[in-house]
């Protein structure tokens, strides 16, 4: 378990210390980025969903599930990303694997902690603009190209309690850092083949993050009858203060024609320090089922948008409200101590997600909505599992210039399970 626990720290952090694109999303233009799930490949497989108790998978949505667990478990997980974007005049896909977590959960009688690391937001668009003659008094076109890649990433600690017979509750604590890197060129063009013009100009801005951040959970798990078990849970996540650090410089460029270019002339931009919010949230859930059967579950989580985690970029066409998301999901396992067939003991999973993000574009509210599949394959001796899952969804809309984006995700989970801490009966 060890050797385990260090190969996947050094996998985790030579995957974050280069600044990966953890999506290709156009919405990720907008604030700090887009919003990554915090959980494990087996929650994001049943809707995203972390009420359902669990004695050998982390739950490193809300901590006051720690007690829950029987054994120290290693958890970590990867997304491979298809992307189809539409607009009611061009269409474009896009490709992106990323790792999702690195997460340990550790019983303790009473107790249970847990601690990772995640990306949180992420950032990766790449998006083309002309503004046309006819839009712009005549003159020739002009061509912004707008890009950006980066993101949050969140380090985190949770401890959970059980303070009573079936209530527990818990605590996490966790730090976010990370970089974000945008660039914005304008040239016009010369030509009817829009061919640009030989100098052009160019800005790049980078905004080093860090600040704190904290949340909190509270779960009852009580038996219904002899076979049937019932968990509800609630957890607050509270408004988090981000520091932003910006630097930037302003350019002149020259363009060849391999459309590489050449730095001309290049100035500092002297950028203040900034600080924004990332908003504060609230989640309530409930689920009922069976313990190594089946079980089925729903949330609702209602977010609190106030700026939206702007960079301080003024954009006139956009603005926020309160979000919110409803997800409903659950396993089954045929037999889970079947002897002779391999696939009566794999647990199957499934899920439905609507959410509606706040974000609000040209009076056109951004909303996701996503089917979940998913299967939990054992390990033969072991109580770990492979988790395999996939996730077809769309978010946005054409409507009003704006772009949809279909996206089909391939997640991979491993959970690994050990006992640590037990004394020995026998030297």
């Amino acid at each position: 378990m060890i050797k385990r626990l260090i190969v996947a720290l050094s996998l985790f952090f030579s995957f974050v210390s280069v600044a990966q694109e953890n999506t290709a999303s156009p919405y990720s233009f907008y604030g700090l980025g887009e919003q990554k799930f915090k959980g494990t490949a087996e929650n994001r497989a049943m809707g995203g969903i972390s009420t359902i108790p669990d004695s050998i998978h982390v739950n490193i949505q809300n901590p006051a599930f720690y007690p829950h667990l029987k054994l120290t478990t290693l958890s970590t997980g990867a997304t491979y990303a298809n992307y189809r974007f539409k607009t009611n005049d061009d269409k474009e896909k896009a490709r992106r694997t990323t790792l999702d977590y690195l997460a340990v959960g550790i019983p303790m009688g009473k107790f249970g902690a847990g601690f990772g690391l995640m990306p949180y937001t992420a950032v990766g668009y790449k998006i083309n603009n002309i503004i046309a003659p006819t839009e712009n008094n005549g003159f020739p076109d002009q061509i912004y190209r707008y890009s950006g890649t980066g993101g949050l990433n969140k380090a985190f600690l949770g401890l959970g309690y059980e303070f009573a017979k079936g209530f527990t509750i818990g605590a996490e604590f966790g730090y976010y850092f990370g970089k974000i890197e945008t660039m914005t060129t304008l040239t016009t063009s010369i030509n009817e083949n829009n061919q640009p013009t030989e100098y052009g100009t160019r800005e790049l801005i980078d905004s080093k993050a860090t600040g704190p951040g904290m949340n909190v959970g509270l779960a009852y798990v009580s038996k219904i009858g002899k076979k049937l078990s019932f968990a509800a849970s609630a957890m607050y996540t509270a408004q988090s203060r981000i520091s932003l650090n910006n630097d930037g410089q302003l350019a002149t460029i020259k363009i060849l024609s391999n459309n590489q270019t050449i730095v001309v002339d290049e100035q500092e931009l002297g950028l203040d320090d900034t600080q924004v919010n990332l908003p504060s949230k609230i989640s309530f859930g409930a689920s009922l089922g069976q313990a190594r059967k089946w079980f089925v579950g729903a949330e609702v989580t209602l977010l609190q948008n106030n700026d939206g985690g702007n960079r301080g970029s003024i954009v006139d066409n956009v603005g926020y409200k309160d979000g919110v998301r409803y997800a409903i999901g659950g396993y089954f396992i045929p037999k889970y101590m079947s002897f002779s067939d391999y696939w009566k003991k794999v647990t199957y999973r499934a899920g439905l997600k609507y959410e509606e993000t706040g974000l609000v574009i040209n009076n056109k509210s951004i909303n996701d909505a996503t089917m979940t599949l998913g299967v939990g394959l054992p390990l033969g001796g072991t109580f770990s599992n492979i988790n395999l899952g996939f996730e077809y969804g769309k978010k946005g809309t054409r409507d009003a210039g704006l772009v949809e984006e279909n996206y089909f995700n391939f997640t991979l989970g491993l959970s690994f399970n050990d006992r640590w801490f037990q004394k020995r009966k026998y030297d």
